[in-house]
């Protein structure tokens, strides 16, 4: 069974990661693949602000690191995917193509009245995905 969770360093991303791994510990012979999306109008504010490629690759990092951890602590094989691009559209486009057969992504908790003038990425996924997802407060 292959589990992906989407992560993007917020707190709801790392109680989804955590609740990704703690499913994949009950699944026999589940892969974990950790996304994470760098959004391009992010990543070029974050390359204004840092002053060398490698800082920027640390902070590209630190999103991901925490979640390897647990990963590791809790003996749950992963693999990360780092994609480009817009969050929302990206993950679609990757879960529909690998075949994943369930998905984890965390919610930002907004009401409803944000929620329909802004959009979530986790409600544009779920609306658009092939495979069950679960959302994590």
């Amino acid at each position: 069974m292959k589990i992906a969770v989407a992560i993007d360093g917020s707190e709801n991303a790392t109680r989804a990661a955590k609740h990704a791994i703690t499913l994949s510990q009950y699944v026999p012979e589940a892969q974990l693949d950790i996304i994470c999306v760098l959004d391009y109008d992010k990543a070029k504010e974050d390359r204004l602000f840092t002053q060398s490629p490698e800082s920027l690759s640390l902070k590209r990092e630190r999103k991901v690191n925490p979640v390897l951890e647990l990963a590791k602590a809790a003996g749950v094989e992963t693999k990360v995917t780092m994609l480009k691009g817009n969050p929302s559209q990206e993950i679609i486009k990757y879960v529909n193509q690998e075949g994943i057969d369930q998905l984890v992504i965390g919610s930002r908790g907004l009401s409803t009245f944000q929620e329909m003038i802004l959009g979530s990425v986790s409600h544009k996924v779920m609306k658009h995905v092939s495979c069950p997802v679960t959302i994590v407060k």
